[in-house]
């Protein structure tokens, strides 16, 4: 029998987390000795192996908590497991694609950037430098500057980053 230390040291989970995990009854095997420590036979090490695996795949502890006691019944509850395993997936998908997204944004306000670093483009990034009305709903404040160094486009009303990307094509050509 293990105590909580040793299967934190066996799982490569913090104390705290074993702690939790039998605390939401994510290890259903788990025991007590007769001063009410928790102890932790093989069975109880797998589960929290088989936890930490499915919370480093983002899954949220409510739906672990699901995919235990759906083991629990058995093999006839594979295809609800499966089902939650690829429900999830598609959430992960989705969210991969965000983050894709959320990098190009990033890249492309760091050539923004570089570009204003090595004075090609003005600093369209200070708010200091965009004008205060506020009627145009839903468009870039950016787009408003107080002093435009850039020729006003259908792009550049719409975001500063592609009225730079189009000025810098213009450059090229």
């Amino acid at each position: 029998m293990y105590t909580v230390q040793d299967a934190a040291q066996l799982t490569g989970l913090t104390e705290h987390a074993v702690r939790f995990y039998t605390d939401k009854g994510l290890v259903p095997s788990i025991q007590r000795n007769k001063n009410n420590i928790r102890v932790f036979d093989e069975e109880s090490i797998n589960w929290l192996h088989g936890v930490k695996c499915l919370k480093q795949t983002g899954l949220p502890i409510e739906n672990i908590k699901t995919y235990v006691d759906l083991c629990l019944e058995g093999d006839s509850t594979v295809s609800q497991r499966f089902a939650l395993m690829m429900e999830y997936k598609e959430a992960a998908l989705i969210q991969l694609e965000e983050a894709k997204s959320r990098v190009a944004h990033l890249e492309e306000k760091a050539r923004q950037y570089q570009a204003i670093l090595e004075q090609r483009i003005p600093d369209m990034t200070n708010p200091v430098n965009w004008e205060t009305k506020r009627d145009e709903e839903g468009s870039c404040p950016a787009s408003r500057l107080k002093s435009r160094s850039l020729p006003e486009t259908e792009v550049s009303a719409q975001c500063p980053a592609a009225a730079m990307k189009q000025q810098q094509t213009s450059i090229v050509s």
